[in-house]
């Protein structure tokens, strides 16, 4: 999507307009009312006879009937203005884009200043606009053969008109496009079957982002796993004809490699749930269970652009969960990358053992803090939803910047606590340091005390996202499907991060 920043007295260069519009105003912006008095009245009279809505996020379509040079114009409403946010801006700019190209328009002006409030100035709204625009326009990658030959109309070009600095502005705008295509890109990886995005596929990905943006990278294979004692990513690997891939992207944005953070992302690009077998219903839509891998790539993607004077270390253990005559069976004892034990207890608990290599792989490369994402446990939807993610840490000042970048985003999080007792159950084995499930009773709490054990005294802060890296509805930021969670958060939390 092309975006480009003119002055507002070009606003009428364009035959589609958007336009914001608040509840009760009392002095509307000085655009509404010179077009009000071009139409005699009869944009006033609209908003008041609530023919233009201004309720929160309602989307009106007026065509000005050749008294404005502008042929038609989308009015978004924010709602009353004390009650004005972030959010609010960030979906009505969502649902207005996707009315706008829901209607096959190809082009449009957005007069900026119409969506300011005193507390969200021009700059910000600049990047809302930007994000949301081409988060709300994503379309599914699919594989149908086109029985139409019809080409879908995208929406390609937005107009910012203002008179504000437009190089902030432009700037802002940018890096809201690029947050927003980070999302997009882990959206497409989620979305893709796993026949199609197997791990040798992935790192594929995984190398053209970093070739395209200037990220090091490296691509561990089965081989050198086995000489580096990756026992536990190994183990979920045996069942399946796919060759395991561990995949490591390099950001360095100080002189020295050293403050390194660590993305971990689990990378299980289809779980059968191995001799653990899921059932009929649950195994549908496991190609997601590298939602994780995803948002990583997705927020490297973000990092490589924008360039935070941080250095970070993407590691993704990626490998497909399958079922045959070699694969890991419960009651099997494995040796993780630590050195540390493990004994199988539930083969379905296959991503807190890749996890666990890609963390033990993570601290040797020099991670002073490691932040894991994964769709890792049913049990996180079961307490929070598929609205919230669910995180724990070993270090809550850690965790408040994560929090303050979830909440910049709009992807919000809530902590789970992982108490003493839970630690005890995951190190409690006769034959072997620890079991990697020790009930269904607080499982997604046992994943994360499963991963401390490897995480040790690192800061680190855990993300769970099996709830929220899919909706099955619709919403103002983007289709059903996959949604790319935290992959904007992850990002603005190292563009962010200060020691």
């Amino acid at each position: 999507m092309e975006f480009t920043v003119k002055k507002k007295e070009h606003l009428y260069e364009k035959k589609t307009l958007i336009v914001g519009v608040f509840k009760e105003d009392t002095s509307y912006n000085e655009t509404i009312l010179e077009m009000d008095r071009q139409m005699d009245g009869s944009l006033m009279d609209m908003i008041k006879d609530k023919d233009i809505r201004s309720d929160s996020k309602k989307v009106s379509t007026i065509h000005t009937l050749g008294k404005l040079p502008i042929k038609r114009i989308y009015f978004v409403g924010l709602g009353y203005k004390d009650q004005y946010s972030v959010d609010i801006a960030r979906e009505a700019f969502g649902r207005v884009c996707q009315k706008v190209q829901g209607d096959g328009h190809q082009e449009v002006s957005v007069v900026l200043d119409t969506f300011i409030q005193s507390e969200i100035d021009e700059v910000k709204i600049a990047q809302l606009l930007g994000e949301a625009a081409t988060l709300s326009t994503y379309r599914i990658v699919h594989y149908k053969k086109s029985e139409t030959g019809e080409e879908v109309s995208n929406l390609k070009k937005v107009q910012v008109d203002t008179n504000g600095e437009h190089k902030a502005i432009s700037a802002n705008i940018k890096v809201g496009s690029l947050y927003g295509t980070g999302a997009n890109k882990a959206r497409t990886l989620v979305n893709m079957p796993g026949n199609i995005l197997t791990p040798t596929k992935m790192a594929e990905e995984a190398i053209s982002i970093a070739q395209q943006y200037g990220l090091q990278y490296d691509i561990l294979e089965k081989d050198q796993m086995e000489s580096l004692g990756m026992g536990a990513l190994l183990a979920v690997n045996k069942g399946s004809e796919e060759p395991p891939k561990m995949i490591i992207l390099k950001y360095q944005g100080k002189k020295n490699w050293e403050d390194v953070i660590a993305l971990v992302g689990k990378g299980i690009t289809f779980d059968t749930g191995g001799y653990s077998l899921k059932s009929k219903d649950s195994i549908v839509e496991m190609k997601t269970d590298m939602g994780g891998a995803a948002s990583v790539l997705g927020a490297m993607e973000i990092i490589a652009q924008i360039k935070p004077e941080q250095n970070v270390l993407a590691v993704i253990p990626s490998t497909d969960n399958m079922i045959s005559g070699g694969a890991m069976k419960p009651d099997d004892v494995i040796t993780s990358m630590s050195g540390k034990t493990i004994e199988v207890l539930n083969t379905d608990a296959e991503g807190r053992l890749a996890l666990a290599d890609g963390i033990t792989y993570a601290k040797q490369n020099g991670a002073k803090y490691i932040i894991d994402v994964a769709t890792l446990t049913g049990g996180v939807v079961v307490a929070l939803g598929n609205e919230t993610t669910g995180t724990m840490t070993n270090d809550q000042e850690l965790l408040q910047s994560v929090e303050k970048a979830s909440e910049n985003c709009g992807e919000p999080i809530w902590q789970l606590p992982i108490p003493p007792k839970h630690k005890e159950r995951v190190c409690k084995s006769k034959v072997a340091d620890l079991n990697n499930s020790p009930g269904r009773d607080g499982h997604a709490i046992f994943a994360a005390a499963f991963l401390q054990e490897f995480v040790e005294k690192t800061p680190w802060v855990h993300l769970d996202i099996a709830g929220t890296a899919m909706k099955k509805q619709a919403d103002d930021l983007g289709p059903s499907g996959a949604t790319g969670v935290m992959s904007r958060t992850l990002a603005n939390f190292i563009e962010n991060f200060s020691e």
